[in-house]
């Protein structure tokens, strides 16, 4: 459904911070959001983390939820099963797609029953003899913890001593820890809004890798969109769109994908909520269509009438 008069929206909550690693990034999303939607009219507070959204809603103050809160209890269906449960409209993806895509590993083990190519992986338990992991995906790697976002705690691994730092990192954060072939190439970023695929960006950081710093601080990461051209671009979009819908999601998000030298494509994660700051990549990939940040905003907005059947009334 689409939407002409800001009305149609009711009062909105954006949804923003929380607890998670990623609260920072999740504020300046959340700022960028609000902003958007009061440029257009629309009726929009901030509300931080779970219990002020339990809080706020106890007391009717709100008709639906923007969910911009990154990570954590925002992505790994919490929240969206919350919402469920009050009949209350939100963004994003549902419970099954929210929990399911948070964690990496379970992400891999859909994507590869449909024969869908991701990277060779190991499920790395505690106390698990760690080079023998390693011998089995073989070097180089990378570890990382499964269910964090924004590359935190990611480490690449190239010398087997290296390999006690790298696991004492990823274990600083919760959850499982995935240890996975390391793909050397091109990465890449494909953004879903509602049935589209948004075109490719590929990712140049001046640095060696494309880490928190190139992310959310650095200026001098190239973006480039469309990334690819002719049919290696259409290809890549129409497996993004097809890992996003394989892993129940709808609305928006954002699929990256590592593409290697010989032009294979290996899926990597999907980010239901992905950031909405002024480096972040969907907002980019969208304008590359004409699509400006405050109608990027509305639209994702709109996708929240998907779920009005349950709305209170």
């Amino acid at each position: 459904m689409t939407a002409r008069d800001p009305k149609a929206f009711g009062r909105v909550a954006v949804l923003l911070g929380g607890t998670s690693s990623e609260r920072e990034v999740s504020l300046n999303s959340g700022a960028n959001v609000l902003e958007a939607l009061r440029q257009r009219g629309v009726d929009a507070q901030p509300v931080d983390g779970i219990p002020a959204l339990v809080s706020a809603l106890d007391q009717g103050r709100f008709d639906r939820v923007f969910n911009i809160m990154h990570g954590g209890e925002g992505e790994n269906g919490v929240v969206q099963g919350l919402l469920e449960a009050l009949g209350v409209p939100y963004t994003g993806s549902g419970v099954l797609g929210s929990a399911l895509t948070l964690d990496k590993i379970r992400t891999k083990q859909v994507w590869m029953s449909l024969g869908l190519p991701t990277p060779r992986y190991a499920r790395l338990a505690k106390g698990e003899d760690v080079a023998a992991v390693a011998a089995r995906i073989g070097l180089p790697l990378i570890v990382k913890p499964s269910c964090e976002g924004s590359s935190v705690g990611v480490s690449r691994v190239f010398a087997a001593e290296d390999l006690p730092a790298a696991v004492e990192l990823a274990a600083r954060y919760p959850g499982e820890l995935l240890v996975e072939e390391l793909i050397e190439g091109g990465e890449y970023t494909v953004g879903i809004l509602g049935d589209v695929a948004l075109p490719t960006i590929r990712i140049v950081p001046a640095g060696e890798y494309y880490d928190y710093h190139a992310k959310y601080v650095a200026e001098d990461t190239q973006y480039l969109c469309p990334g690819l051209a002719g049919a290696a671009e259409a290809e890549m979009r129409a497996l993004a769109l097809a890992a996003f819908r394989a892993a129940g999601c709808h609305g928006w998000g954002r699929v990256d994908v590592m593409r290697d030298r010989a032009g294979r494509n290996f899926l990597l994660e999907v980010n239901t909520t992905p950031g909405m700051t002024s480096h972040s990549l969907v907002p980019k990939a969208a304008r590359a269509t004409g699509i400006e940040f405050d109608e990027l905003v509305w639209r994702i907005l709109e996708t929240s009438f998907d779920r009005d059947g349950g709305a209170r009334r």
